[in-house]
């Protein structure tokens, strides 16, 4: 089975080096912008209502898929794909959560990007507090770690070499 999407617009951020690009988006301030494809548009409706957005997107310069990889919050160790956040995926979508500024037209202003510029962004689902947080959640092996310094590291593969 073969299964296509098409994107639906581009986000636009000032990360032009995986490096140097924000490893999950509740570490980063950075604002950036999603242009919305014309034919898309109207699919914005009572989307402004919303303060936090769920994107899906194409991980485009992702490389060749791996299974096996020593995630940024435990460099020691090595994990299978599935139990990390690692962009080399069998399928490479990404999912952030940013916070909704303002929509001009067909632009959305966002901050708290983690996202390479010029990456193909597939859907947004508006963030529902009642919907998406969970209480008693497990973590897996990621709870045994202290992640205290990854924002002093300023949380990029550059800044957490020596964590």
């Amino acid at each position: 089975m073969q299964i296509c999407y098409n994107p639906i617009g581009i986000i636009h951020s000032g990360f032009t080096d995986i490096k140097k690009t924000p490893i999950q988006s509740i570490f980063s301030t950075a604002e950036g912008t999603i242009e919305i494809f014309p034919e898309y548009v109207a699919g914005l409706k009572d989307l402004a209502g919303f303060s936090h957005l769920i994107l899906l997107y194409h991980f485009h310069n992702a490389g060749e898929m791996i299974l096996v990889e020593r995630p940024f919050a435990d460099v020691k160790s090595e994990r299978g794909i599935f139990a990390i956040r690692h962009f080399r995926r069998p399928n490479p979508i990404g999912l952030s959560i940013v916070d909704l500024l303002e929509i001009l037209d067909n632009t959305l202003h966002v901050r708290g990007i983690d996202i390479l510029d010029g990456t193909p962004l597939l859907d947004i689902k508006p963030y529902i507090f009642q919907f998406d947080n969970r209480t008693n959640v497990r973590s897996g092996w990621v709870d045994s770690r202290d992640l205290t310094g990854l924002m002093d590291a300023g949380a990029t593969p550059d800044g957490l070499k020596d964590i």
